[in-house]
């Protein structure tokens, strides 16, 4: 097969079409949000949101509204019970992130065990991206528009925030409503990425795309572009993968972003392994001499 049918042959297929304007949309959102996460060591609340929502898509499915709204008005809920019990304990961050979140989980769980037949629990964990309708096609892209436009409006100061709170605090940013936005900005990204991957692989693209970036470079703006343009290419491939493997969507996505981090994690020019070993080797000649 020649390249330019090999690149043409899946856009014949609408669904795979919408599938891939979907999962560019989720994925280019979600790096660039994952680029503050990593800095802030706030990963692990991305997946928190991202588990917590599953009541919130139940139940909208149940009752015949937009899973979106469910799954935003459970992730923002999270995000709010999380503060309101760590404000009111001595319990680290991490312990309530996994009470809640794996407590919010499991009344999902609940609910779709009572509603098998109206309620997909395949489609809700792991997405459901050559499924989409136009109408869900342009609630992602609107969705994810609004939250790209939002982080990139609010940039600098969510910027400063992640590197230094007192600083941040001390010029008179408002720093609770900095985070309260990062946190909204979190759920929605949630939000537009479960159409995509699902809510278990929406984790790894929250994460991955930042950490790949980090390795990479100490600029931080240059982070934000390089993992915007690292997820772009990986969910491309990942579609295209998918469609010449005969694999799941939302897993070659996620696969191709892993492969992409791996390779990165070993040949980065000053951070990867290769890197290292040279660097101690010469370390060693030059000792040794």
């Amino acid at each position: 097969m020649d390249p330019v049918s090999f690149l043409l042959e899946p856009l014949q297929y609408g669904f795979l079409t919408r599938a891939l304007v979907v999962t560019l949309a989720a994925a280019i959102v979600a790096s660039v949000l994952s680029c503050w996460l990593i800095l802030m060591g706030w990963s692990l609340m991305g997946d928190a949101v991202s588990h917590a929502v599953l009541p919130g898509v139940a139940l909208a499915y149940i009752v015949g509204v937009p899973f979106s709204l469910g799954a935003f008005v459970f992730g923002a809920g999270a995000v709010a019970l999380i503060g309101a019990v760590k404000s009111t304990t001595k319990l680290k961050s991490d312990t309530v992130i996994g009470v809640v979140f794996t407590a919010l989980f499991a009344v999902g769980l609940a609910i779709v065990s009572r509603t098998p037949s109206q309620v997909d629990l395949m489609h809700i964990l792991f997405g459901n991206v050559l499924g989409v309708t136009d109408g869900e096609l342009w609630q992602v892209v609107i969705l994810g528009a609004l939250t790209l436009a939002i982080v990139l409006f609010k940039r600098r100061d969510l910027t400063l925030f992640a590197f230094d709170r007192t600083h941040a605090h001390v010029i008179g940013l408002n720093t609770r409503l900095l985070s309260a936005l990062l946190l909204g900005l979190l759920a929605l990204s949630v939000v537009v990425g479960l159409q995509a991957v699902g809510i278990i692989l929406v984790v790894a693209m929250l994460i991955t795309p930042g950490a790949t970036a980090f390795l990479l470079t100490r600029s931080f703006d240059r982070m934000l572009l390089l993992a915007a343009t690292i997820t772009a290419a990986a969910s491309v491939g990942g579609i295209y993968a998918s469609y010449y493997l005969d694999i799941s969507t939302g897993a070659a996505v996620v696969l191709a972003q892993a492969l992409v981090f791996a390779v990165v994690y070993l040949a980065a020019p000053r951070t990867g392994l290769a890197a290292q070993f040279a660097r101690r080797r010469r370390l060693a000649t030059s000792q040794g001499a």
